[in-house]
């Protein structure tokens, strides 16, 4: 009997702790089915500003982009003259487009990401890569296979492509043509004329205006309160640290609740349908932080608020075009009175019923991704109930005022939900839709937005790439859908050729290490850059033993400023602004302004510290070379020259910026500071021996 109570007991604690951890209904599927639906959450244009057009296969003509479109393979992305955009690919990689740039979605799976780019600048900030995963850039002049994490950059011209890499980054190149060759990090390969083009490798450049963006853009989206809550893999997480406030609950813990939302509004209700050729009918919000509370997790109604409950922190959050229950359409039986097409959000633990995927998984009830316990009308379900979806009869957030949105049958898909919204439904007649909806997209529904977009160039659509794998089959335009009046409806889409397909290089763990490619000659050299950056102090007010204006100690090596403290993180540069200078700080004095020490990195923010003084603190002396030849350095004559050729040259199209020496009076008064800090320091100590009177 005791042994009974034990295995009671165990299997009880087992049990909780399985549902508290939400292991079993997130992680794994309960059918084959199931399977088809977890693992492939798609890109997400994360951000746009200025001119950006999108274009996915069966539109009418390119539309302006909309921020929280899920993208699939054949969707174009282009941007204006002074546009900017931004994809997240994964939990930590992002990339970015810039200035007449045109890209593309090739192919999607588990592990592996393809995408192209025709012309432009595009830069991808990989910060966390799975392991076998491979993403493949594809450019005119050669296909890129990325297996590790690290910051690329791509500059495609209409007769060269430029590919960086940097971070640790490494990545291995297939020309038209040619063999793979590797591209190792801190390096920079130009490739020059078609069909067979030239190769030539140089040092990486120094980071620009615009990979300085890119580093300080991807930290802060990184460095999320809102982290704590929701799942590592979820997208979208930083927006909803601007948009909203995180409270604590007794029935869901934690929860988001939005801010500045208007009266009587209710999720799912701005925004639009857009179909999707994988997941089909897929919604998309306007808000700028519509992703995650519309993909993941629940929305329940607390206190007279509407919040989202993403659940407890799992470890496979699963995707989900939208997490909503639908009444009635087209060739589905519905209750009198409900006008059209109408919705709810699914609320705590209510099954989602999928419309998308295989056969087996369509119309079958299902808690892929957690959304709270088992629930069917208000009763816990055993996991191991097969739940029917006739058993489905009540959602909780019918009874919320204004929460079912309705649109007629015309406008679902076609038109945004705000703009053609239903105002009064009678909620208690509505009936759960029991088969998928069966509304017809037609060229608009294809977009998530309307009017006038700026058009790529022809030469620039018509241009082909270099590939390892064609493109999806699910990038192939749609059938053209009849208008209402009858008359087929035009659906032009961009003419690209087929891509030249190359070899796929072996995965790197198998395959031997390819060549590199040879070293391209320039008159340009990078310089040397300097000693890494030490640890700095917080600084100590001036008093006894501490210099002035945040000077150096005298005979101590100098602390350069940390990276990443004050605003500023490694290879970001200006990050945040420095706020200016009021009468709590007071600004420092011209005169403890020491010259910045030569360096190839971007521009670094914060104090200013004295120059180094050649063989302080073991500190190796930086500068151009004609300079240290000057003072010449240990173990060398002061002319003597260096063995072979530069190998650090940068690219003819690149500029090197030379660091300015100090000129004027200044100089001489800035090597004479060290000097009175000294002299200063050794009255104080004169002072100390004496006493407080003077003795």
């Amino acid at each position: 009997m005791l042994n009974g109570e034990r295995i009671v007991r165990l299997t009880s604690l087992v049990l909780a702790v399985a549902l508290t951890l939400g292991a079993a209904p997130a992680g794994t599927p309960s059918s084959e089915g199931e399977a088809g639906a977890i693992g492939r959450t798609p890109p997400r244009l994360s951000y746009t500003d200025g001119e950006v057009s999108f274009w996915r296969p069966g539109a009418q003509d390119w539309a302006p982009a909309q921020v929280n479109t899920p993208l699939a393979p054949g969707d174009e992305l282009y941007t204006g003259n002074r546009g900017n955009l931004e994809l997240q690919v994964a939990p930590r990689a992002f990339v970015r487009a810039w200035g007449d740039t045109q890209l593309g979605l090739v192919n999607q799976e588990p592990d592996f990401l393809q995408i192209k780019v025709t012309r432009g600048h595009l830069s991808l900030d990989l910060r966390g890569l799975d392991p076998g995963r491979t993403v493949e850039l594809d450019t005119p002049h050669a296909a890129f296979t990325i297996e590790r994490s690290g910051y690329y950059r791509v500059d495609v011209t209409q007769n060269a492509t430029s590919f960086i890499t940097r971070r640790a980054g490494q990545a291995t190149m297939t020309p038209a043509g040619g063999q793979a060759v590797v591209i190792t990090s801190s390096e920079e390969v130009v490739l020059e004329g078609t069909p067979a083009p030239n190769v030539r490798s140089y040092v990486a450049p120094e980071l620009d205006a615009w990979d300085r963006w890119n580093y300080a853009r991807t930290d802060d989206l990184l460095d999320s309160l809102s982290a704590r809550y929701v799942s590592s893999g979820v997208y979208g997480v930083d927006d909803l640290d601007h948009y909203g406030d995180w409270r604590v609950v007794p029935d869901y813990g934690a929860v988001w609740v939005p801010q500045a939302v208007p009266a009587g509004w209710a999720p799912y209700s701005t925004g639009r349908w857009v179909s999707d050729p994988y997941y089909g009918w897929t919604w998309v919000d306007t808000a700028p932080w519509g992703w995650a509370p519309y993909h993941h997790g629940r929305w329940v109604f607390v206190n007279g608020f509407w919040a989202w409950a993403p659940g407890p922190v799992i470890v496979r959050p699963v995707y989900a075009p939208a997490l909503v229950a639908f009444f009635g359409g087209p060739s589905v039986r519905v209750a009198i009175g409900v006008p059209g097409v109408s919705w709810v959000a699914l609320g705590w633990g209510e099954p989602l019923v999928p419309w998308w995927g295989r056969s087996q998984f369509i119309g079958r009830p299902s808690w892929v991704g957690w959304g709270g316990p088992h629930v069917v009308n208000d009763v816990v379900v055993n996991r191991a109930t097969v739940v029917n979806v006739t058993n489905i009869t009540v959602y909780k957030n019918t009874s919320v005022q204004n929460a079912v949105v309705a649109v007629r049958e015309e406008h679902f898909g076609r038109r945004a939900v705000n703009d053609t919204r239903i105002a009064r439904v009678d909620a208690r007649r509505l009936e759960p839709a029991r088969a998928p909806l069966r509304v017809t997209p037609d060229a608009s529904s294809y977009v998530a937005a309307s009017g006038h977009a700026v058009r790529p160039a022809e030469n620039t659509i018509s241009r082909s790439v270099v590939a390892t794998r064609p493109p999806s089959r699910h990038a192939v335009a749609p059938r053209a859908e009849t208008s209402r009046g009858g008359a087929p409806q035009a659906t032009p889409s961009p003419v690209a050729p087929a891509p030249r397909i190359v070899p796929a290089p072996k995965p790197a763990a198998t395959a031997p290490v390819p060549a590199r490619p040879p070293f391209g000659p320039s008159p340009t050299e990078r310089q040397r850059p300097p000693l890494p950056r030490r640890f700095e102090p917080s600084q100590q007010p001036e008093g006894r033993g501490t210099p002035q204006n945040g000077g150096p100690r005298t005979g101590a090596a100098p602390v350069a400023p940390r990276e990443g403290s004050a605003g500023q993180r490694e290879g970001v540069g200006n990050a945040r602004p420095t706020p200016p200078p009021s009468s709590a700080q007071p600004a420092p004095r011209p005169e403890a302004q020491a010259a910045p020490a030569p360096q190839s990195g971007p521009p670094r923010s914060g104090p200013a510290t004295a120059a180094p003084r050649e063989g302080a603190g073991g500190a190796r002396p930086v500068g151009p070379p004609s300079v240290r030849q000057q003072r010449g350095e240990p173990g060398r004559g002061p002319q003597q020259s260096l063995p072979g050729e530069p190998a650090n040259r940068i690219s003819p199209a690149r500029a090197e910026t030379r660091p300015q020496q100090p000129q004027g009076p200044q100089q001489p008064q800035r090597q004479q500071q060290p000097e009175r800090q000294q002299d200063r320091q050794q009255s104080e100590r004169q002072q100390d021996r004496r006493g407080p009177g003077g003795r």
